[in-house]
């Protein structure tokens, strides 16, 4: 049985990010250029004291007001958010390490992470509304870091489309609000009103977290700030709000309404995979690449979200999915922040002979976002196709299969070169 209490140990997590982005920020005001490195120890503490927080949590319970859960699906979203934020923090030292704005990225990360964690545990919309916010504003500021004409473009494309999404998630929790007279999701799922005024409402909240994935038909934004911004930012913002946002999604749907949601999500998955792919077999430029392969792989992942509330294999099969392309994700786009000069496909020709290290681990990371035994997104696809067979859309399923042989094409082109003895 859930237990409704209000004591802030249950947000230690939360606390530990939102205090190190403050005191990281009074660090880096008065500390040399050149030593900054204490805000970086600052932030990967704040991380480990967040996971020991985590791995020690209590029982299932809703904190104040039942606005925000801590239950399994919060706790392992905690991990993988975090265990992310670490991973884009080792990636980016090297290639900021001496930026007269170095502090501030890592509290930028810090900021949004901790959005993304709310987003997890939100039971909500307006504390939902607030982690999209702390999730998506420092990220602009991200996307624009390098202050060149690419990363301007790619910031104000990202805010635009941002700022489009955030007014329609408001307008859906008006919406929501007005009819139902509160914003819990208890509240939403007892409420009498018209199941289209609810319907309309929702559309405008899935609007917010559509854009936050990266998914059709708000999914424009991908491959400009992927290319625009510097290689780790790119890698964070493909990475760390989806996670959030796709658990979001999935705990919003698992509301009781008379709404056929299964069946939207699922055309969006399916019509999701699919434009990525189709975007990603015309592209040279290795990070547009890996931005349409980032959404093809939330295509894959909204297909746990559709079988929601028909599957019981629908949320282990998202947790492990989301946990194996995190790693996967960031392992890849690691081998591009190692390489940055390298723009193209036909850049890492003899990559293999070169730098051997870097080749292994880019081969492994794009068989492994395939989806080829024995990598871990291997094993999250297979959780999810059953899910989704399970859960009475076997279309979909096919669909997924298809695609998932499909893209073998845009990752093989660039395996192909990264083997080859040719330099």
């Amino acid at each position: 049985m859930t237990m409704m209490d209000e004591d802030p140990s249950a947000l230690l997590p939360e606390i530990f990010l939102a205090l190190a982005a403050v005191l990281g920020l009074l660090l880096g005001s008065y500390l040399p250029r050149r030593r900054q490195w204490p805000v970086i120890a600052l932030a990967v503490t704040a991380c480990a004291a967040g996971i020991v927080a985590t791995a020690l949590a209590g029982p299932d319970r809703t904190v104040f007001g039942e606005s925000y859960r801590v239950d399994t699906l919060t706790n392992l979203g905690r991990y993988i958010v975090i265990g992310s934020l670490v991973f884009a923090i080792g990636v980016s030292v090297t290639h900021f390490r001496g930026h007269k704005r170095e502090a501030e990225l890592y509290v930028l990360m810090l900021l949004a992470t901790l959005g993304t964690v709310i987003m997890t545990g939100a039971n909500d919309l307006m504390l939902l509304v607030a982690g999209y916010l702390l999730a998506s504003i420092p990220l602009y500021a991200l996307a624009g870091f390098g202050k060149d004409d690419l990363g301007t473009e790619a910031a104000m494309k990202y805010y635009l489309m941002g700022a489009l999404c955030g007014i329609l998630m408001l307008a859906g929790v008006t919406v929501l609000f007005g009819v139902g007279g509160a914003t819990g999701y208890p509240e939403i799922a007892l409420s009498g009103a018209s199941g289209v005024v609810v319907a309309i409402g929702l559309v405008g909240v899935f609007a917010g977290l559509l854009f936050k994935i990266g998914a059709v038909p708000v999914h424009f934004w991908v491959p400009d700030v992927t290319e625009g911004t510097r290689p780790p930012v790119a890698a964070f913002v493909t990475t760390v709000p989806k996670i959030g946002a796709l658990i979001a999604m999935f705990r919003l749907v698992q509301v009781d309404i008379r709404v056929d949601w299964p069946v939207l999500v699922a055309v969006i998955a399916a019509v999701t995979m699919t434009l990525g792919n189709f975007g990603a077999f015309f592209q040279d430029n290795v990070r547009r690449l890996l931005a349409y392969s980032t959404i093809s792989q939330v295509g894959y992942l909204l297909m746990a979200v559709a079988v929601a509330t028909r599957s019981d294999w629908a949320q282990p099969g998202l947790l492990i999915y989301l946990a194996a392309y995190a790693v996967t994700n960031l392992g890849a786009f690691a081998v591009v922040c190692a390489l940055p000069k390298i723009t193209t496909v036909s850049g890492y020709s003899g990559l293999f002979r070169t730098r051997p290290w870097l080749a292994i681990t880019l081969v492994v990371c794009l068989l492994g976002l395939v989806g080829t035994p024995p990598t871990p997104v291997f094993v999250g696809k297979l959780a999810v196709f059953t899910a989704t067979v399970d859960g009475g859309f076997a279309w979909l399923a096919i669909i997924a299969a298809v695609n998932t042989v499909a893209s073998l094409f845009y990752y093989l082109r660039w395996i192909a070169p990264t083997l080859s003895r040719e330099t």
